[in-house]
């Protein structure tokens, strides 16, 4: 246990878990989804630049959970690869089936923008582990955002057939991509004491800066579709089988060391 982690009271920790916790479930899902594309991407060079994302995704997650560990003592490898999907607090965006070219596109590009403006934000954290990390990963994950961001323009500008598989995910992920600035339990009062970014605060900068993009630059048409209110919690039916296959190997050889 660091100093940092010293002066956090009870509550703060318990929180500071769950939202850590969150944070590194969407990653790992995400970076699932992303992996999955690893030898069908439309281009070579977009295979290996979609599967190095996913890394860094992967990466990130593992910071967060490092992060926990100074908290709790828990094990990363066992939080990723023995929950259930009861377990997991991943949004419902990341876990939605990979869909066309389109769709992953568009989801990393709504979520790397969030990601790098949240990450940006724990840069000034005063829970110095936390604004260490932030500032370790919110370089890349602003590369992320240039590389999915030019993608979204490019399919949105493209053909006819492109046009409309960008749009449809659009409407598709929008309701979704609320969820992720949905409070956890106790996150309120550590925004209040500086220790995480305000949610609502990353929320208006994202809105602002997608909707510019999507609407401005890409021509696309915002959907009137109403948010997604459901709990991190409560998943769809994707989500169990995504774990089943992410996480065969690890329970057919529990206790293997080295895989």
């Amino acid at each position: 246990m660091t100093a940092a982690t010293e002066a956090l009271s009870t509550a703060q920790t318990q929180a500071l878990i769950r939202r850590l916790t969150a944070l590194a479930d969407d990653e790992i899902i995400l970076a699932h989804r992303g992996g999955e594309w690893t030898g069908h991407a439309p281009i070579l060079e977009e295979d290996i630049a979609l599967a190095n994302i996913a890394q860094d995704e992967l990466g990130h997650a593992t910071l967060y959970l490092g992060l926990r560990t100074d908290l709790d003592g828990s094990d990363p490898d066992r939080l990723a690869f023995f929950r259930g999907a009861d377990e997991y607090t991943n949004t419902r965006f990341v876990e939605l089936p990979r869909g066309d070219w389109a769709f992953t596109m568009l989801r990393q590009f709504l979520y790397d923008t969030f990601e790098a403006l949240w990450l940006e934000a724990a840069t000034r954290s005063s829970y110095a582990p936390l604004a260490a990390v932030a500032a370790k990963a919110v370089r890349e994950e602003k590369f992320h955002v240039q590389h999915t961001a030019l993608w979204a323009e490019r399919l949105a500008l493209g053909t006819e057939e492109s046009r409309r598989r960008t749009q449809t995910a659009l409407n598709e992920l929008w309701p979704h991509a609320a969820q992720l600035f949905q409070l956890v339990e106790g996150e309120a009062e550590l925004v209040e004491a500086g220790l995480l970014p305000d949610l609502g605060a990353v929320h208006a900068r994202w809105h602002d800066l997608v909707t510019r993009h999507l609407t401005g630059k890409c021509g696309l048409t915002l959907p009137q579709a109403g948010a997604e209110s459901a709990p991190r919690t409560v998943h769809t039916e994707h989500l169990a089988p995504l774990l089943a296959e992410m996480q065969r190997v690890a329970r057919e050889h529990p206790n293997a060391e080295v895989w």
